[in-house]
């Protein structure tokens, strides 16, 4: 089977839209026919995807570190679990495991593993498609950013348009099916 990594908050942030969010991305995996690959946390948001999953017959695939499931921080009805020593086994084993890489609203950790596949992407690495699933505008303000940096001369027009932000999953799905990763960059000294 085929898997989408999600990466998302360990909370489900202060407004109903999130949660809402979450669960329509993990019924979406189920109806065109992938499974869940994520971070294996029983609580926020990174629960409700992983539920919403399980709740459509789904197929959830948990990755989580030793320190993470020692403290009770598992989800306990997963089709698979599997621990790792760290989070870098971690972020390379959802990588390894998924055909696109989908960031729900998060804080720092989501924004770090989500930016480490692109980067990933970037160089070569990976070839998986990114995507920031912006449910209430939360990304508008790092889109922003991501277009400074190629206004600024840090990422080439080509690479910036292999990132989608999208509050719509019809076109995640788009981008997903019709996606070509970047070209890796020739670098001038």
């Amino acid at each position: 089977m085929k898997n989408i990594a999600v990466y998302c908050g360990a909370s489900v942030g202060n407004q109903e839209i999130y949660t809402t969010g979450a669960e329509k991305l993990g019924k979406w995996i189920v109806q065109n026919n992938y499974g869940l690959t994520y971070g294996g946390g029983n609580n926020g948001l990174m629960n409700v995807v992983a539920d919403s999953v399980l709740e459509e017959n789904g197929f959830v695939h948990g990755i989580i570190t030793q320190q993470l499931y020692d403290r009770n921080l598992a989800h306990d009805n997963l089709s698979s679990l599997d621990i790792v020593d760290t989070m870098s086994e971690r972020k390379e084993a959802m990588l390894k495991d998924s055909v696109a890489n989908i960031a729900l609203p998060g804080g720092p950790g989501t924004l770090e593993e989500i930016s480490e596949a692109f980067s990933w992407t970037i160089i070569g690495v990976s070839s998986h498609p990114c995507i920031f699933y912006n449910v209430n505008h939360y990304y508008d303000k790092l889109e922003s950013f991501f277009d400074e940096m190629v206004d600024q001369g840090f990422m080439a027009a080509k690479t910036r348009e292999t990132l989608l932000f999208s509050d719509s999953l019809e076109e995640i799905n788009d981008f997903i099916q019709s996606y070509i990763p970047p070209k890796l960059r020739k670098y001038q000294r």
